[in-house]
């Protein structure tokens, strides 16, 4: 698989969180993310971030967690109505990835096999799926992989 390197800086971000089985509940929160942020006027140049907490192999599925960001500048003040936290940056790989079930799911299976077979060790930190610029409005994302 064709990845990039690329160090990522700490995000600030505004968040809403789904437990349960991954599917298509979770662009159900996305979309709920997106209908916020747009009223706060906060999506037309934004970058939103999809994070699987949970490995699903090894979490069951209605404990998974599923958060739907968007990233924001720290001096955005907000109301008190959607949660916040911090993401921290470091190395990732980037993998683009046409966004569809099938090729999401397909990637996952791929990503694991290639980080390993060209010597790179997964990080701590989440695996983030990506979205910025016209990747918003197109089928496509970016699954970014920390490593150390």
């Amino acid at each position: 698989m064709k990845f990039k390197i690329e160090t990522l800086p700490n995000y600030h971000v505004a968040y809403l969180r789904r437990v349960g089985p991954y599917g298509p509940a979770n662009n159900a929160v996305m979309e709920k993310l997106k209908k916020w942020a747009k009223k706060k006027n906060l999506l037309a140049s934004a970058t939103l971030i999809a994070i699987p907490q949970d490995n699903p192999e090894t979490t069951p599925p209605d404990n998974c967690r599923f958060d739907a960001c968007i990233v924001l500048s720290r001096d955005y003040a907000l109301d008190g109505s959607i949660c916040e936290k911090e993401l921290s940056g470091g190395k990732y790989l980037i993998y683009d990835v046409k966004h569809t079930a099938e090729d999401i799911q397909e990637a996952y299976t791929n990503i694991f096999p290639s980080l390993l077979s060209n010597g790179f060790q997964m990080d701590n930190k989440p695996i983030l799926e990506r979205y910025f610029g016209d990747k918003i409005h197109k089928p496509y994302c970016e699954i970014c992989i920390p490593i150390k």
